[in-house]
């Protein structure tokens, strides 16, 4: 199966305008995310998808680049299109903020893949600020290993516990906090988003929610990554002194 990475990356973010180019220890963020890519197993080839021609110039040198349509809602629909028009069995969506993604969680997704139509990751839910946090959204699986549902609520719903601490609540389930990376075989792909918002999409504002109502099975991968995304211009010395211990 021959996978292909690809990162979609946008100039105008709301919150951090020119995030993809910002500076993160002398490097753009979005070289960081690539070198860190480029270390996956699993990916016989990797693009950066914009819209924006000065996020094309600042990566040329470093991997392939797909010019894309500027209107588009969302990084998935930026990532089929690339998909729509190169050859590939499977696509692995990488997250462009993203500077110290592990590529073994790379390596697991793209490997889900080989009896799932889609897949993305998950890790134990650990921390009590995360908990109730819609901004951390929490997944449900079943015994197979495939999401049962995905929501910006803490789920499930510890009936017996309910009225303990947090940190007592997290102790006795093993919580799942999902992760923005997702593998999709190329013809779910385009066929996913052929499909209108659905209404649990539009009620959670989860893209994935769209391919659970629609029937694609997606396989969660459990994996000890904590995420750290760059949102703000504040991210950026935070991100910067955490590179700078892994080199210590």
């Amino acid at each position: 199966m021959k996978t292909v990475g690809i990162i979609p990356a946008r100039y105008a973010s709301t919150r951090f305008p020119g995030k993809p180019l910002a500076l993160i220890a002398g490097k753009p963020l979005i070289q960081h995310v690539l070198e860190r890519c480029k270390r996956a197993k699993s990916l016989a080839e990797l693009i950066v998808a914009t819209d924006d021609t000065r996020i094309a110039e600042a990566v040329r040198q470093f991997c392939k680049v797909e010019l894309t349509r500027p209107d588009h809602p969302s990084g998935t629909d930026r990532v089929a299109e690339v998909a729509a028009r190169i050859e590939c069995d499977a696509v692995v969506n990488i997250q462009g903020d993203e500077p110290l993604i592990e590529p073994a969680v790379i390596d697991a997704v793209a490997a889900a893949l080989a009896d799932a139509p889609m897949s993305t990751a998950a890790t134990r839910l650990k921390h009590p600020a995360e908990y109730e946090n819609p901004n951390v959204v929490k997944v449900v699986v079943n015994a197979a290993g495939r999401a049962l549902y995905f929501s910006r609520r803490t789920i499930p719903y510890l009936r017996d516990a309910a009225s303990r601490p947090v940190a007592e609540q997290l102790a006795a389930f093993p919580f799942l906090k999902h992760l923005g990376i997702y593998g999709y075989r190329r013809e779910v792909l385009l066929r996913l988003v052929r499909y209108p918002v659905s209404a649990l999409e539009a009620a959670e504002k989860l893209e994935q929610l769209r391919a659970l109502e629609n029937g694609i099975e997606i396989a969660v991968v459990q994996v000890e990554y904590e995420s750290v995304g760059v949102d703000v211009p504040e991210d950026v010395a935070r991100v910067e002194a955490m590179l700078a211990a892994l080199k210590q």
